[in-house]
């Protein structure tokens, strides 16, 4: 038995020094992010200076729009307030730059042929939820209204979509607008080709935001995660004698994948379950593959969704 013990101890020192030398590595990777506040630009920039701020940020006035428009929302008192909000959310950004540093050096240790961001850029985009963060190679833009938490009064929206109005989903959805750089899309578009692709996303975020609750990777609430982990043998029961994993179905898509209220299985359990329960399986089965074969990130991401299922040897938590 204490021979057992020691050989268990002595595996488990191993490959916390790999991962101590890979943090290592990773730290001393350098990275320079400058943080522009052109939230602050905008609504602090007196509008005799319009002129002036449009010429020297000409990507933020498309041209199709008269000046007129810009002026007005400069002087909105609804938008003054919004950008109130905002100054006392956001009044210090450095720790949001810190986590983006340690992200970007993450990104450059897995994948060090993609160019990463050197600026982010916050602004105020009119509650434009469906491009809260836009990844490019030199330049981030995080729109901060779309942070401001879930109970804002200026929010209204659906509780699922307000649960991912945190500050915690910044870097998770920084992380999700970069993965379709690096993740290949489907040949097929069957149910289980939508899981493991949504799954591979969902694997970056264990690779790049290591200090993360997966509650937070997902944008569940921590209940939410208990309900998948109490109940993955029931969920995986109810694809597989639906016959859902080849089925291609569009509507697979909006009854398990895209962000919704709950989940549809068309059971009484459904009011009980989280949107998106399909991604969070697919996460499941893509984290029993990484676990049961040696492969490499990128070919792993570049794999067939069948050929991840068959050999992930997944079985649902009983």
């Amino acid at each position: 038995m204490k021979k057992i013990l020691l050989i268990f101890m002595l595996v488990l020192l191993a490959s916390c020094d790999k991962k101590s030398a890979i943090e290592k590595q990773i730290d001393e990777i350098p990275v320079s992010l400058t943080v522009e506040r052109f939230d602050k630009i905008f609504y602090e920039t007196p509008v005799s200076d319009f002129v002036k701020m449009k010429k020297k940020y000409p990507e933020f006035f498309p041209s199709q729009f008269p000046d007129s428009v810009f002026i007005s929302k400069m002087k909105d008192t609804l938008y003054l307030e919004l950008y109130s909000e905002v100054q006392k959310k956001y009044t210090d950004f450095s720790p949001v730059q810190e986590e983006l540093e340690d992200l970007f050096r993450r990104i450059k240790f897995y994948f060090p042929n993609q160019k990463t961001p050197s600026k982010v850029t916050t602004l105020i985009s009119e509650m434009d939820y469906e491009n809260k963060v836009i990844y490019t190679d030199s330049l981030l833009l995080i729109s901060l209204d779309l942070y401001l938490g879930k109970d804002h009064k200026f929010y209204e929206f659906p509780d699922y979509f307000k649960q991912t109005f945190q500050r915690s989903q910044i870097l998770p959805d920084v992380v999700s607008d970069f993965s379709s750089r690096v993740i290949a899309q489907p040949n097929e578009k069957t149910f289980l080709d939508q899981m493991i692709y949504f799954g591979k996303e969902m694997y970056l975020k264990d690779m790049l935001l290591p200090a993360y609750e997966d509650f937070d990777k997902m944008g569940y609430t921590k209940e939410q995660q208990i309900w998948c982990e109490e109940n993955e043998s029931e969920i995986w029961r109810y694809f597989i004698e639906d016959n859902l994993l080849y089925d291609s179905d569009s509507k697979l898509v909006q009854r398990f994948i895209a962000p919704a209220p709950f989940s549809k299985f068309y059971l009484e359990i459904d009011h009980e379950s989280p949107g998106r329960i399909g991604v969070w399986v697919g996460w499941q089965i893509v984290r029993s593959f990484m676990k049961n074969n040696e492969v490499s990130l990128n070919d792993f991401l570049a794999m067939d969704a069948k050929e991840i299922f068959t050999r992930s040897k997944y079985k649902p938590k009983k």
